[in-house]
């Protein structure tokens, strides 16, 4: 369904621009009358020249007009290459400003909005959609208000020299529109459709890349570039259609002028023969016409900048508008220092709408209590960290850390006292001693080593190339997947978490390793309070309490000793796991 131009998108984008009003103004309303003043004075000059000067041969008269000329044209260059200059930097602050703000918003958003949108839909916001206002920011606004004025002055001065032929050429412009309404129209649907196809485009092509391992070992490669080759075909096709019915504006123009001069010159003719219309007057009409085509294309062209600027700007203020779902009270408490006392009461939670993953579910962990969550693949574990995290809120219930409801407490208090280690570790491009440093910025160079000794991490680290300096790239790929993990077991070591969350934290580290971290565990969850999701049931037979999960129900509760007694499902899990061990032994 086709969408009306939305001038209030245009608005919200003129908000980012009044933070500079005040030395935008200024500079806009003195360039703008130097540069318009001086434009419309050229003409009018060169009809006095033919008329006074040339036809009665005084030659001081000529020049004294030939010199005033080249002034004003000296004028105008010097206001345009200011105002050009000028805007421009003005404009990349607004551009500065608007992705600052952008990427600002989507830290702030909540994991549900990252749940349905690939990474590739939201770097095209920030990148693409941002560049795409640079013309209207730079240039465009600015030649609007220029364009508009000196259109009005045309028409003053060509109404005031001969009301009558000014009338006979302007009548020409409402047929102009009436041609290129039907084209404006097919011109906005053409660019929200780009806009659209170059989303998907950019959202697989980052998708492709963070999948290439894997797309390389399925042999994949071939489909794969089909599938782009595909895509971009479609996307050059939309492209080209949009660019050639921006470039019919042109041609439109040209001809609606053409058919102005034609009325010029015969209608003018008959004015010269009857005495109303000197040549020079001609002449000078000759030239207003020129300037008053030349402004009617660029608003042509300002109105594609805006059709584009338009698309752009519903995809931004679309992300700007989106409110995440877990959103902090308006004056939310500070949660003071905790001792650890978790308790999840009564909790139900459905990632969509009529498929609870957590069914009414009541837990509680006492400060410096460890507390193992195990279960098959969906069966609610993670989500109860999460909830924890408060990544996500609960449909009904609440969670409660020494007693305060974490949602009456700022998010940045509460996560900054819960420590969290995941099986996918992300490590960012830059030193290693950076991204242990990510748990505690404040942190010195000791107790970065330190907390990477206690997970025995310091080993490798200290034979890489340049130790804690070594540069590693984006999620680390130079790293195995058990040096990954460990860097993010010293980075949430460092920042001395009073609960602590290992979600798999160690299953993509070898057995010996593993050993090391159990025994480095003993002594630094001391005190802590800490919930270890594992599948390997052998790293958690030492936690206070292991709770055993079942389709978003908590179905056993109770130490290692208490739960193989029982002989239910926990029983059932251990001997199918020796099993497997020792078959495959």
């Amino acid at each position: 369904m086709e969408k009306a131009f939305d001038w209030s998108q245009l608005k919200r984008m003129g908000e980012y621009l009044k933070p500079y009003s005040r030395e935008l103004l200024p500079i806009i309303l003195v360039t703008m009358i130097l540069g318009t003043l001086s434009k419309l004075a050229i003409p009018y000059l060169i009809s006095l020249a033919i008329d006074k000067a040339i036809f009665n041969g005084d030659g001081n008269l000529l020049l004294i007009y030939a010199s005033t000329m080249l002034a004003l044209y000296v004028v105008q260059w010097l206001v345009n290459v200011y105002r050009i200059r000028y805007i421009n930097v003005i404009g990349q602050k607004v551009l500065f400003d608007l992705r600052y703000a952008l990427f600002r918003h989507i830290q702030q958003l909540s994991f549900r909005f990252f749940d349905k949108r690939p990474a590739g839909s939201v770097l095209v916001r920030i990148t693409n959609d941002v560049n795409s206002l640079q013309d209207l920011f730079t240039n465009g606004v600015v030649n609007l208000m220029i364009d508009c004025v000196q259109l009005v002055g045309i028409v003053i001065i060509l109404l005031t020299l001969s009301p009558k032929l000014g009338i006979a050429i302007i009548i020409t412009v409402p047929l102009m529109f009436i041609v290129s309404t039907s084209l404006r129209k097919r011109i906005r649907r053409a660019w929200q459709d780009v806009r659209m196809k170059q989303s998907r485009i950019n959202s697989h092509l980052a998708e492709s890349i963070q999948g290439i391992r894997v797309t390389q070992a399925f042999t994949q490669e071939k489909e794969n570039i089909k599938y782009f080759d595909d895509m971009n075909t479609i996307n050059k096709k939309s492209w080209d259609r949009a660019s050639m019915l921006n470039q019919a504006f042109g041609p439109i123009i040209e001809l609606t002028a053409a058919i102005g001069t034609c009325i010029l010159f015969w209608y003018g003719s008959y004015l010269i023969e009857s005495k109303e219309l000197t040549i020079g007057m001609l002449v000078a009409f000759a030239s207003y016409i020129g300037n008053f085509w030349e402004p009617i294309n660029r608003l042509g062209q300002m109105y594609n900048q805006m059709l584009v600027a338009m698309a752009s700007s519903e995809r931004i203020f679309e992300f700007l508008d989106e409110k995440p779902n877990v959103a902090e009270k308006a004056e939310p408490k500070m949660l003071p220092p905790i001792k650890g006392d978790v308790r999840f009461e009564n909790i139900v939670f459905e990632y969509e709408r009529g498929r609870p993953a957590l069914k009414g579910i009541s837990l509680e962990a006492k400060a410096g209590e460890s507390v193992a969550l195990v279960g098959h693949t969906g069966s609610g574990k993670s989500t109860i960290m999460n909830l924890l995290c408060r990544f996500y809120d609960p449909v009904e219930g609440r969670v409660l850390v020494d007693g305060h409801d974490i949602r009456d407490v700022s998010l940045q208090s509460l996560r900054s006292q819960v420590g969290i280690v995941l099986q996918d570790t992300f490590i960012f491009s830059g030193s290693i001693r950076d991204n242990i440093r990510f748990g505690r910025l404040d942190a010195t160079n000791d107790e970065i080593q330190a907390a990477a000794k206690a997970v025995h991490a310091h080993d490798f680290i200290s034979k890489l190339p340049d130790g804690y300096d070594t540069q590693v790239e984006e999620r680390g790929n130079m790293l195995s997947m058990g040096q990954r993990q460990l860097l993010s077991f010293a980075r949430a070591l460092l920042a001395n978490p009073r609960v602590l969350i290992l979600d798999e934290a160690t299953a993509s580290i070898d057995t010996e390793t593993e050993l090391k971290i159990q025994e480095a565990l003993k002594t630094l969850l001391i005190g802590r309070t800490s919930f270890i999701i594992a599948h390997r049931l052998s790293t958690i037979r030492g936690a206070d309490k292991i709770v055993v999960l079942d389709h978003g129900n908590i179905m056993e509760e109770g130490n290692h000793d208490e739960l193989m007694r029982l002989e239910g499902i926990y029983h059932g899990l251990v001997q199918a796991q020796y099993k497997f061990l020792s078959e495959a032994v």
